[in-house]
């Protein structure tokens, strides 16, 4: 690993700081800094202790767990909630809980995942018309279920 693959953090304690679960994974684990019940229907922002100071040409994407969301139904209301490389204060992620039944946060359990990737701004330029696509203007649903 180079130095270009070093982000620079802070965290409130050293067992906070964000861990990818195996080699080659894309996000990296966000653990909860406190104990927290989020109600049925409710939402609630959980803090981190992880503070970030992204290279420009980065952002970081804080994405849902797809264990919790499938086992408890668990997500991120926002997602993916986007950490700009200007950004110093501490992530939170807002779970959102949608099943009937109260869910439990302890410290220390990961409830997202963090993925940092490279973006570039771009120039807007309004045109009278767009050039034609294969796909147009068809939207949601427009390619079916089945192939």
């Amino acid at each position: 690993m180079n130095d270009e693959n070093f982000v620079k953090i802070t965290v409130t304690a050293p067992d906070l700081v964000p861990t990818y679960a195996r080699v080659g994974d894309a996000g990296a684990d966000l653990k909860s800094s406190v104990d927290v019940t989020i109600a049925p229907q409710q939402r609630v922002l959980v803090p981190t202790g992880v503070r970030l100071a992204l290279p420009d040409g980065l952002v970081a994407l804080v994405n849902p767990r797809s264990g919790l969301a499938f086992k408890h139904g668990i997500t991120i209301l926002n997602a993916p909630g986007t950490i700009d490389s200007g950004y110093r204060g501490e992530i939170g992620v807002i779970l959102y809980n949608s099943s009937d039944e109260d869910f439990t946060v302890e410290r220390g359990d990961r409830i997202a995942q963090l993925v940092i990737t490279s973006v570039f701004a771009v120039n807007f330029q309004v045109v009278e018309a767009l050039p034609d696509s294969e796909r147009g203007a068809e939207g949601f649903g427009s390619t079916g279920v089945k192939n």
